[in-house]
């Protein structure tokens, strides 16, 4: 089953998949995906029921805009290769790419988009920022400190 895959491009459209917390994360690349609020994926209708729609991003932490924009490239040219006929027709896909997706082999990161799509429908939602541990500095109970400690 083919589908029409165009792009994300709204900050608030990312910002929905995120959202969903619906992600399934591989050596290579993070894939989150959604359903689009009012189109019914199950249904074979044609328009817009046939469209998927993908997005990239790349955070700073995998260095700078040479490098992410490499990475960038390298997840459309996967996203190119796969999803017109691995995604699913209403929904929506972010790509995330990670620090290892500059080096990883072009088709063992295929096989990761390949994996991450097929399990991506199934994938229950992570936990919602505010019941995750926090890491680093301030990982007391409330954002308290020692008493007599000065924040540096």
């Amino acid at each position: 089953m083919t589908v029409s895959v165009e792009r994300l491009k709204k900050r608030a459209e990312f910002l929905r998949v995120a959202g969903t917390r619906r992600k399934w994360v591989t050596q290579g690349l993070i894939l989150q995906g959604a359903p689009r609020p009012g189109i019914k994926p199950d249904t074979e209708y044609a328009g817009e029921d046939r469209l998927a729609r993908v997005g990239f991003t790349v955070t700073k932490k995998v260095g700078k805009a040479v490098v992410r924009n490499r990475v960038r490239r390298r997840l459309r040219a996967v996203a190119d290769q796969l999803m017109a006929d691995m995604a699913l027709p209403g929904w929506d896909y972010v790509v995330i790419g990670r620090q290892q997706t500059i080096d990883r082999d072009f088709e063992k990161l295929v096989d990761d988009m390949r994996f991450a799509l097929r399990r991506i429908p199934d994938a229950k939602p992570s936990a919602p920022d505010s019941q995750r541990p926090r890491k680093g500095r301030g990982s007391r109970p409330g954002g308290a400190t020692k008493a007599g400690d000065s924040a540096k």
